[in-house]
C-alpha cells in the first residue's frame, strides 16, 4: 500500500514539474528556426528598422530574420516575462498601441 501511494505521489510530482516546463516562450508572439550564419544569436541592432513601426507577425519575421536571432517575441505593455536571458532570442517592445519602441536581445 505504502509502495503504491509513494508510486502515485512521485508520478503526481512528475506530471506537475512536466506542466512547468515550456518549450518555448510565455506570452508574446515568437517564431523559431535557425538562420544562415551567425550561430542564432541576436544583433538587435539589425532590427532598429522595427521601431516605430506596428507589430505584426510579418514585422517580427523580417526583424528576426534581420538580427539573425533563432527566435523572436512581442512584448507588450505589462506582459509577464521571465528574466532569463537568452542570446538567440530578439525582443520587440510594443506600447499600449501596438507600435515598437525598443529592439533588444533577451
Amino acid at each position: 500500500m505504502f509502495r503504491t501511494r509513494a508510486y502515485l505521489a512521485t508520478l503526481a510530482v512528475a506530471i506537475v514539474l512536466a506542466g512547468c516546463s515550456t518549450g518555448g516562450n510565455a506570452g508574446g508572439s515568437a517564431t523559431s528556426t535557425t538562420p544562415a550564419g551567425n550561430d542564432g544569436r541576436c544583433e538587435a541592432s539589425g532590427a532598429d528598422f522595427a521601431i516605430g513601426k506596428p507589430a505584426s507577425a510579418e514585422l517580427l519575421e523580417q526583424a528576426r530574420k534581420a538580427s539573425g536571432s533563432q527566435m523572436a517575441r512581442i512584448l507588450k505593455p505589462h506582459d509577464v516575462v521571465t528574466l532569463e536571458y537568452r542570446s538567440e532570442r530578439l525582443n520587440l517592445n510594443v506600447d499600449e498601441q501596438g507600435k515598437v519602441t525598443r529592439v533588444n536581445c533577451g
